[in-house]
């Protein structure tokens, strides 16, 4: 065979009634690769985490500033102006909005509207970058948990993560949704004074973004709290469900190649793949 280029010979079956054939003759190239691996081009790699705070950092702080300068055209349960304000962004741009602050001036209006869209981009963009970046630094030490009790060294645990990459990333995101919620329960409880079912009703209609708005952050210390647990919350449950039906469907794909790679093919098969009904199948 000359290099670059492949020739497959005719293949007849042997049957009286019907002859499929096929022929193919095709150039292939082959790239000179002196032993490596092409690697991607650097354009194609996402933002690093560092960008992806300093984005998010200079997001917060461009709207807390707007807000707190507009601090009088919004009611609702204050605290702290400065803390009010970024309070507001976050539960702004991560649609939760409990209704306990809201703005009561066009001007105040037009802003809000015009930041939750933003908010909206960025959390599907750039923070959603950022729990995947979280979530893999967290697999390693899923995995090692689990082999806890094994002698596994670092490279078996990496080959693992990387061979079963999906399944830990579900893994890891709902062990990080479970953590975050019993947090949030804790904390509610115990800084905001709310029932225990309260608390866990506040939790889940916060990292579903429901945001009902009965109950809610109002203490200085728990809107401190709320402006950290309700972006890494929302963004985890956001995750999680990603990861669900990434492993859902990398489940059924495994069953289908399984029962193709185990089916035998048919005389039926080769007739159906016969469109053009000349007996020959290429």
């Amino acid at each position: 065979m000359s290099r670059g280029k492949q020739s497959l010979s005719i293949i007849t079956m042997n049957k009286p009634e019907i002859c499929f054939r096929i022929k193919e003759n095709r150039s292939l190239s082959f790239p000179e690769l002196n032993g490596t691996e092409p690697h991607p081009p650097e354009a194609t790699k996402g933002p690093t985490f560092m960008k992806i705070l300093i984005i998010l950092a200079a997001y917060l702080g461009v709207g807390s500033f707007c807000f707190f300068l507009l601090r009088n055209q919004i009611s609702g349960k204050k605290t702290n102006g400065l803390l009010d304000a970024l309070y507001f962004c976050v539960v702004t741009m991560t649609t939760v909005g409990y209704g306990d602050l809201v703005p009561s001036s066009t001007l105040a209006k037009l802003l809000a509207s015009t930041y939750v869209f933003a908010g909206i981009a960025l959390n599907g963009l750039i923070l959603g970058k950022a729990a995947d970046y979280i979530l893999e630094k967290q697999q390693v030490l899923l995995v090692r948990a689990m082999h806890i009790n094994e002698r596994v060294g670092q490279a078996e645990i990496v080959k693992e993560v990387e061979s079963h990459k999906i399944r830990y990333n579900f893994l890891t995101s709902l062990v990080l949704v479970v953590v975050l919620t019993i947090l949030g329960t804790v904390f509610l409880s115990v800084i905001e004074k709310l029932k225990f079912v309260d608390a866990f009703y506040c939790v889940c209609v916060t990292i579903s973004t429901l945001g009902y708005g009965d109950k809610s952050f109002l203490t200085t210390g728990g809107r401190i709290f709320a402006v950290f647990w309700i972006l890494a919350s929302t963004i985890c449950v956001v995750r999680f469900f990603f990861y669900l039906a990434e492993l859902y469907t990398e489940s059924r794909q495994r069953s289908f190649i399984k029962w193709v790679l185990r089916r035998n093919i048919t005389r039926s098969d080769l007739e159906a793949a016969d469109l053009d009904r000349d007996k020959v199948v290429r």
